[in-house]
């Protein structure tokens, strides 16, 4: 039985900037995009059972085809001459529904794993090509670079030069849609006249970025995130900020003792989903 094992990681957005509505009903972004060493484990089996199962067991994640990973699995095996049955086991480390891309993450993990279990030999590339029918996030985990996202989040180029740098990750433990948020957003303009930077010599300069025009629109409904970045602030981060669609708010540290710290303080005093992590 050939098996892999794989790591998928989770994400922040140093930036996210909506531009425009699109006729598709998507829209128009431009984000910094930045991978963290928080991780989902998974592991990927071919058996001689025929059918694809995905085995999660963490509450709001379906196991079957409603999985982005069965529907990862399932996109390869019509691209394959062979057609094995695939066991797909998921240990869900990264909070559901809260900004940070962990069922993007674990699309981008299988596509990636059955491609070499099947020995498919297809590029990056199209391994991107493909997984952006599965969420606009996913070719950003099978680039694996820090990265300008353009588009829906699909046109993908390299940050050159980024510091490694030290994040508190803070969930209160709320689930947020990402698709209510986005028809809730009422779009500004002057944002496409704003340059985003390709090198960041220090944290600081990526604390100068650090933007999400998002945010407006959840913390309305969950004023909570207001507090917790203040509480970011005073626990000595450089910058605070919602990634994604939220609810989770990070904070940016300079070293890993002083992002430790203000994780153990957070989640002493709440109670919430409290981590420090490094950024990959």
């Amino acid at each position: 039985m050939k098996t892999i094992h794989l790591e998928a990681p989770a994400k922040v957005n140093y930036r996210l900037d909506v531009l425009a509505r699109r006729p598709d009903g998507y829209h128009e972004l431009r984000m910094v995009m930045q991978r963290i060493d928080l991780c989902d484990a998974i592991d990927i089996a071919l058996t001689d059972l025929p059918g694809i199962r995905v085995t999660c067991g963490r509450a709001g994640v379906p196991d079957g085809p409603g999985n982005i990973a069965w529907r990862a699995a399932d996109m390869l095996l019509q691209l394959s001459d062979v057609k094995p049955g695939i066991d797909i086991r998921i240990d869900k480390r990264i909070p559901v529904a809260a900004g940070l891309g962990g069922g993007s993450s674990d699309g981008a993990a299988v596509l990636m794993g059955v491609n070499a279990l099947l020995g498919l030999g297809l590029s990056d590339q199209r391994l991107m090509e493909v997984g952006v029918k599965l969420g606009a996030d996913v070719p950003f985990f099978i680039f694996r670079k820090t990265a300008l996202a353009e588009g829906i989040g699909e046109r993908l180029s390299p940050i050159e030069r980024v510091p490694t740098a030290w994040l508190v990750l803070v969930n209160p433990n709320i689930h947020v849609s990402t698709a209510w948020v986005y028809q809730n957003l009422q779009l500004t303009t002057g944002q496409d006249a704003n340059i985003i930077p390709r090198l960041y010599e220090s944290v600081a300069d990526i604390c100068a970025i650090l933007s999400n025009d998002l945010e407006s629109v959840t913390i309305k409904r969950h004023p909570i995130i207001a507090e917790i970045k203040e509480q970011l602030l005073a626990a000595g981060a450089c910058g605070a900020l919602m990634s994604g669609s939220g609810p989770t708010v990070f904070g940016v540290f300079e070293d890993e003792g002083a992002a430790t710290r203000a994780a153990a303080k957070l989640v002493r005093n709440s109670g919430w989903f409290t981590a420090a992590v490094k950024t990959l």
